[in-house]
């Protein structure tokens, strides 16, 4: 199909306060997916789509289900529930609530959308849902306990169901739920499954789910192209990972917006206190704080209070079948399995996806890097890899490389290991005082004081939503000895080819003057004078009433 020949929105029948809400979140033209499946949607046909992370699936489905509520509600009696969307975990429920929201800006008293995902009593939500919103937002499990305490009934006016990420929905556990749900839907329903991967659980969601649906599956790669998307590799020992990473921050090679992917919480605040000790203030990803405290971290970095943000995908990587281990229960485990980051969560504007430790799938390498080089805009993914991961990495480097007709995937980052010797011994250094000990009392310091703040601060932010931009996620937890002199780099451990680059010296030596090289030979005496201890104050006024004589 021609450039010209794509369909637009306004070709597409679509409400005009729909048309009016998709302007001013300035969505020019559809995406493939968006193009394929909105006429499809808008039919009523069934639809399974399939299309690499940050494509546009949300729209995809968002916009057909508010334009036939809308369409709907010309001639309708009675307040309804019309459609329910499910996903896997609260973070991607919050996304999608706040895509209804937008889409629905200029028709908000017509559309009612409630997020049914967080974690409060079954009986605060009631009185909300008995209103019979129009669009209902939540996981499988908690829709389902509404619907068996009497707070939801579907049978009767459900027209629209959505499960997205659904190659994620069984790894969560969810089987069982979505069994049971599929039980309290009417016979005849319109269904849509929204996947990154067409994998056999997705199939087996196909049969429970949809009625002869209409297969997309957009011929692209998972990630973006290579003009869009660099992907860069260090191959290093495990040891020296702190003293790269530490380097590369410091020395600003690493520039804009950034997530440090590991694969455990554990290494999260590892690295968060290792990188406080530099003076590098960075904020924790944690499934086990509360998804409001995860949302609001997520939307301060996309609000730019924050370069950079530390995350873990461990609930995919570590426990792929959602089931819980005898061990894991032995140890009290708390950790939310409703949570992914690698997967579904609208971060905006990254423009680096580092993976501190490389991911153990194919799969879960192309969701982390897929959080950056999304729309048009371009990214960069960098991957530290041990010997003990090399594996993983050429399994990686093999699945995509027949993706690009054996391209060439990975290119080796050019870094002298050699030039960052003083690094090494500083990150030396720091790692000393980040024990188990220190780890684990900077979690629990991280979740009581979320505790505190919760409890004393929710009455106030009701009545001051202003003051809620004040709160910070990046602040320094300090369970770790700290170390002032870490925080500044030594010209002498500098590489010598960054050494003449003046902006790097003022970084990290404040007391350079930004405006140095421009001051006159007077004025650097007198400078070097004042700040001499052993010259007195009145001596330094006597001699400028000297000269003014």
């Amino acid at each position: 199909m021609e450039e010209d020949d794509c369909l637009k929105f306004q070709d597409m029948g679509l409400d005009d306060r729909l048309l009016k809400a998709i302007s001013e979140l300035n969505w020019c033209e559809p995406t493939p997916i968006q193009e394929k499946a909105i006429p499809l949607a808008l039919e009523g046909k069934d639809v399974l789509a399939r299309a690499r992370t940050g494509s546009g699936k949300t729209g995809a489905f968002c916009i057909p289900i508010i334009n036939k509520i809308l369409s709907d509600k010309q001639t309708a009696k009675e307040q309804t529930v019309k459609a329910i969307i499910l996903t896997p975990s609260k973070e991607l429920c919050n996304q999608a609530y706040k895509n209804v929201i937008e889409l629905t800006r200029c028709c908000s008293r017509e559309i009612k959308c409630i997020d049914v995902a967080p974690q409060v009593p079954l009986s605060s939500q009631r009185p909300m849902l008995m209103e019979k919103p129009d669009i209902v937002v939540g996981t499988p499990s908690r829709v389902l306990s509404h619907i068996k305490g009497g707070n939801l009934d579907l049978q009767s006016s459900l027209e629209m169901v959505v499960i997205d990420e659904a190659d994620l929905v069984f790894s969560f556990g969810y089987e069982d739920d979505i069994k049971d749900l599929i039980k309290h839907f009417p016979k005849i329903y319109q269904a849509f499954l929204m996947s990154a991967t067409l994998t056999d659980e997705v199939k087996a969601l196909k049969k429970m789910v949809l009625h002869n649906p209409v297969i997309l599956k957009l011929e692209e790669s998972q990630l973006p192209e290579t003009n869009q998307l660099t992907q860069y590799v260090i191959k290093c020992e495990h040891s020296d990972k702190f003293a790269l990473l530490c380097s590369l921050l410091k020395l600003r090679l690493i520039r804009g917006k950034t997530i440090l992917f590991v694969n455990s919480v554990n290494k999260c605040y590892k690295v968060k206190l290792f990188l406080e000790q530099f003076g590098v203030p960075t904020c924790v990803l944690n499934s086990e704080l509360p998804v409001n405290t995860r949302c609001h971290i997520v939307s301060q970095f996309n609000d730019g209070l924050y370069d950079y943000i530390i995350a873990s995908d461990e609930s995919a990587c570590f426990n792929p079948t959602g089931k819980t281990s005898d061990k894991i229960k032995a140890k009290g485990n708390k950790k939310d399995k409703e949570y992914g980051v690698s997967r579904g969560i609208d971060f905006q504007n990254i423009s680096n996806v580092i993976n501190f430790e490389f991911p153990k799938t194919v799969k879960n390498y192309i969701h982390r890097v897929g959080r950056t080089a999304r729309g048009d805009k371009k990214g960069t993914a960098l991957s530290f890899v041990c010997v003990k991961e090399m594996a993983l990495l050429e399994a990686v480097e093999k699945e995509l490389s027949e993706q690009t007709d054996g391209g060439k995937v990975f290119q080796p980052y050019q870094f002298n290991m050699a030039e960052i010797e003083g690094f090494r011994y500083r990150a030396k250094d720091a790692m000393m005082s980040v024990t188990h000990q220190a780890i684990q009392e900077a979690r629990l310091k991280e979740i009581k004081s979320e505790m505190l703040s919760s409890q004393k601060l929710k009455s106030y932010f009701e009545d001051n939503p202003r003051d809620l931009q004040v709160l910070r996620h990046d602040k320094a937890l300090r369970t770790v000895k700290q170390q002032d002199h870490l925080k500044h780099v030594p010209d002498y451990i500098v590489p010598r080819s960054l050494q003449g680059y003046r902006g790097l010296r003022r970084q990290n030596n404040p007391s350079v003057h930004p405006y140095a090289s421009t001051r006159s030979h007077a004025q650097k005496r007198y400078q070097r004078m004042k700040s001499d201890p052993l010259r007195s104050f009145e001596f330094t006024k006597r001699r400028k009433s000297f000269r003014k004589k």
